[in-house]
């Protein structure tokens, strides 16, 4: 039991899931929204307003900075990887939804001319990267979170 005290005590984590949390549920808030119907699935997908990964790196970067300072092996492991999450998530998984937008018309038009229907679990993920409007407030949202939990 001690190990649920000792992960529970921990700022950096908690922070970090903190942030991813509460990032999916205002991404599948803001979608539902939008959109005008729930999509669970939003809970736990990729994409979307605000990116739950800027929020999460963003949220473990500011509470390592608080916890160990600036000068931290801690706060440097975390500020690159929020770099390299953060750059990733605007550059190539942005593109890969881009490319799962024109496949999946693709495979719409095959259908519509006789080709073999897909199920929609076999069509591409379209929802995969994000805009640096989402990353920006992921990482917005992601410092509220450091900073009400450290």
């Amino acid at each position: 039991m001690i190990w649920i005290q000792q992960l529970a005590g921990n700022k950096v984590l908690v922070s970090g899931v903190s942030a991813w949390v509460i990032a999916q549920i205002l991404k599948t808030i803001i979608y539902a929204v939008i959109n005008r119907k729930l999509h669970v699935r939003r809970l736990v997908g990729d994409g979307g307003m605000p990116s739950s990964h800027s929020a999460t790196v963003t949220a473990l970067t500011a509470t390592c900075a608080m916890t160990y300072g600036l000068g931290s092996f801690e706060f440097g492991v975390t500020v690159i990887l929020a770099f390299i999450v953060m750059h990733d998530a605007m550059g190539v998984r942005k593109e890969t939804g881009k490319h799962a937008v024109i496949l999946n018309d693709m495979i719409e038009f095959i259908e519509a001319m006789g080709g073999k229907d897909l199920s929609p679990e076999d069509k591409l993920k379209e929802f995969v990267g994000h805009s640096p409007l989402q990353v920006v407030v992921g990482a917005g949202l992601g410092l509220v979170v450091a900073f009400v939990i450290g």
